[in-house]
């Protein structure tokens, strides 16, 4: 079998998109690998479709500078390790990091997707020992704006059944009072046995500041802080790290085990979040899993866009050593609730692991033609 053409495919929900707000469910970037046996898989890069889809796309320019399409046809897809150096060697002038680690993440599950149908098997099946066939989810959407309306939004996920919580983004990092009244109310709105995250979006620059705020959270018990500062701030991570008693989470900015390994070493994280479909897909984020429990460091998936990205993180959650949660993005977009025909129902606050061939899962193709970005000829 060898690798016929890659098609990458920008997606954008049907409704004008709100830029202004970090909500990367609004659109995406669907990766297609076509083989001569007539097998396709996909998978999906979460960044910036236009530039994911030019990596893809781009001819070679010389022997360490070529589009990844170019790079993966010809190949066996079925031999991920090696396409996946080649990917990575045949990029590495303009590569390394960034979109083209996310761009290469995206076709590496969308191999696996391939070797999985080939096989008659789930991907977890293929990754070593299958260890769950479900994990615990919690919910994931933005902070709304008053202390009134978080509060609504945690009574609202607790009615759909979830036992956790995670708030992100909005206007945290504007006001310290604002910020600690927005946790109190989600608290307060939860009860006591629930647990409740919290994405500062990079909204922090400070480090004495951040303790401070962090310490005032702190009476509202938050299983983490998840990304106060700018992801190469290793400095102000740490000292944050170090001040608190609140667990310190970031890395869904980060690509491959050696961003890792550096947000450990020189942030001094407690919970690291490996993307799927940016830190260089399934096999990158066993990896990066693996060595955070060597060093002593939690490791929860990120997880936010289609349903191409749920499905390929629960097959890695179905075969990490140690789990916690499921990120389950609850974004009420076009492509959130309706790309995939999988709904991912919610059973006593745990997501199941697809079990049918490859990823398990099936496109609506009507909602793809629906939400594809016309290309100008």
């Amino acid at each position: 079998m060898i690798v016929t053409a890659v098609e990458a495919i920008q997606l954008r929900q049907p409704a004008s998109l709100d830029a202004s707000i970090a909500d990367g469910s609004q659109d995406a970037l669907l990766v297609r690998v076509h083989t001569d046996a007539g097998i396709t898989g996909i998978g999906e890069v979460d960044s910036l479709p236009h530039v994911v889809k030019a990596v893809i796309e781009a001819p070679a320019s010389h022997a360490n500078a070529t589009g990844l399409g170019a790079l993966l046809v010809g190949l066996d897809p079925l031999d991920l390790e090696t396409a996946w150096h080649r990917l990575y060697a045949g990029s590495i002038y303009y590569g390394r990091r960034g979109a083209v680690v996310h761009a290469l993440s995206g076709i590496e599950i969308a191999l696996w997707d391939i070797a999985g149908k080939a096989a008659g098997k789930p991907i977890h099946q293929l990754l070593g020992p299958v260890r769950r066939d479900r994990v615990k989810a919690y919910a994931s959407t933005l902070m709304p704006a008053t202390p009134a309306q978080a509060a609504s939004v945690v009574e609202e996920q607790l009615g759909a059944g979830f036992g956790a919580v995670k708030l992100g983004w909005g206007p945290f990092g504007r006001d310290a009072d604002l910020d600690v009244a927005l946790v109190e109310a989600a608290r307060a709105a939860s009860g006591p046995d629930f647990d409740l995250m919290l994405d500062i979006g990079m909204g922090w620059s400070d480090a004495e500041e951040a303790i401070a705020r962090v310490r005032r959270m702190e009476e509202a018990r938050p299983y983490w802080i998840e990304e106060p500062f700018f992801p190469d701030q290793y400095g102000l991570y740490a000292r944050l790290a170090e001040a608190v008693g609140t667990p310190i989470a970031a890395g869904e900015e980060e690509s491959t085990l050696l961003d890792f390994e550096r947000l450990i070493d020189a942030g001094g994280v407690g919970v690291v979040q490996p993307d799927v479909t940016r830190a260089g897909g399934i096999r990158e984020c066993l990896r990066i899993a693996a060595k955070a429990r060597e060093r002593g460091r939690r490791c929860v998936l990120h997880s936010w866009s289609t349903g191409i990205i749920k499905a390929a993180s629960l097959h890695v959650l179905a075969a990490m050593e140690e789990v916690e949660y499921f990120e389950d993005c609850v974004q009420t977009t076009e492509l959130n609730e309706r790309l995939v025909t999988d709904r991912f129902p919610l059973e006593d606050g745990c997501v199941r692991v697809p079990t049918g061939p490859g990823l398990g899962i099936e496109l609506d193709e009507e909602v793809l033609e629906e939400c594809r970005v016309k290309e100008d000829r």
